[in-house]
């Protein structure tokens, strides 16, 4: 019998290696287009209270309304209005939110709960748009809060902290309605968040600095998860609603201030970027990414060829020619093809620019690092780790 069960076993690994690879890898389906927004200087004292109603508030337009998290035109469109203002001074960043809605309703009364499973919003930031340790809060109509930490996207095995914690957040919610009461119709509910400098300098990786000389762009998203709701007769509150054929609740809406081009909040590089100012006459000042994120989209389109690669193989791909990458390069000014090492299991992608001055590199991790191009006479070292990488070998 142990000789037929070990044929047995051996007959069906083609079949258990078909079955692990070939799963696709989920790629945004829009090119990179991140939304924009200006955070000005507080000019008086606020009160966290969801409401808005100081100078430091009324002076800032507030954005155009969430869009779909599949892409500025996908369709159906949010049915209901949610935007953002955003502001900031020595201490603390600050977010002004309203979401329209006509049924308040949240339940979730205990920190750390997992928010979204009712309706939230939520705030994504990556201090250093490097795609690792990156920041989550959320929170609901009663003013419940979930903050963690991620090493990385769960796409890369990153692991979320619970127990992460921002000290010194300051939250506040506004109801203009009733919450829980299914018997009338509500307008909707402002959050109003400051969340502490010192917090998100934490989780970057650069060396600590004053908010008031970064030169950056902060990466930011802000989300809002939105279930379908339905009344119950038993006791007149709200349910989600129930797809009666599969036997579970419909699927949550995510609205989102940047679209990230898939169902997936979990893709930094596709947030939406953030400049402080202390002018307002600066609101229509370019922002200074343009190039640094076409490198970006490049490189991560080799991160994406890459996973695939890997669901196919269960190894990553050794050389650029084996992966589904275009002949030509995909913009002007962008030197193609990549440049590509791999070492112990694992590679470096590089993407410099025609001019070869300064380049982008992603790891098999999502890793994004900026990296410049050194010459010294007949050497040429094209990244910062190459040497290091080539020497695990």
């Amino acid at each position: 019998m142990k000789s037929l069960d070990c044929l047995l076993l051996v007959s069906l690994l083609p079949i258990l290696f078909i079955s692990v690879s070939g799963a696709e890898f989920p790629v945004p389906e829009t090119p990179l287009e991140f939304s924009t927004g200006v955070a000005l200087y507080k000019i008086d004292e606020i009160t966290i209270d969801g409401r808005g109603d100081e100078e430091s508030w009324k002076r800032i337009e507030w954005s155009e309304p969430f869009v779909d998290i599949r892409g500025y035109d996908y369709q159906p469109a949010p049915w209901y209005e949610t935007r953002i203002k955003m502001m900031w001074d020595e201490d603390y960043f600050y977010i002004l939110a309203w979401l329209e809605e006509p049924h308040l309703w949240a339940t979730y009364d205990q920190h750390d709960m997992v928010i979204f499973h009712e309706n939230d919003f939520e705030v994504f930031i990556d201090p250093d748009g490097d795609n690792h340790n990156y920041l989550e809060l959320e929170i609901n109509a009663l003013g419940t809060t979930w903050d963690l930490m991620l090493t990385k996207p769960y796409r890369d095995n990153g692991h979320a902290i619970d127990s992460w914690e921002i000290p010194g957040l300051k939250s506040g919610i506004f109801l203009d309605g009733t919450l829980n009461d299914p018997s009338d119709i509500d307008k909707g509910w402002g959050v109003e968040l400051a969340i502490p400098w010192e917090v998100i300098i934490e989780v970057d990786s650069r060396s600590p600095i004053p908010i008031a000389s970064w030169v950056e762009e902060l990466h930011v998203n802000f989300s809002r998860v939105q279930w379908q709701l339905d009344i119950d007769s038993r006791n007149s509150t709200y349910m989600k609603k129930w797809d009666l054929n599969l036997g579970h609740p419909l699927p949550e809406n995510n609205w989102v201030w940047s679209p990230q081009g898939l169902i997936a909040m979990h893709y930094p590089e596709r947030w939406g970027r953030v400049r402080f100012s202390y002018n307002p006459e600066e609101l229509d000042v370019p922002f200074w990414g343009t190039e640094s994120d076409t490198l970006k989209e490049c490189v991560m389109s080799c991160y994406y060829a890459q996973k695939q690669f890997y669901e196919d193989h269960l190894l990553y791909a050794k050389e650029v020619s084996l992966l589904e990458l275009p002949e030509q390069s995909p913009h002007p000014g962008i030197e193609w093809p990549p440049e590509l090492i791999t070492a112990g299991g694992g590679y470096l992608i590089t993407v410099y620019n025609s001019n070869q001055i300064y380049g982008m590199q992603v790891r098999e991790d999502g890793l994004l690092t900026y990296v410049r191009h050194y010459n010294f006479g007949e050497r040429q070292y094209k990244g910062e780790k190459k040497h290091e990488l080539e020497n695990l070998d």
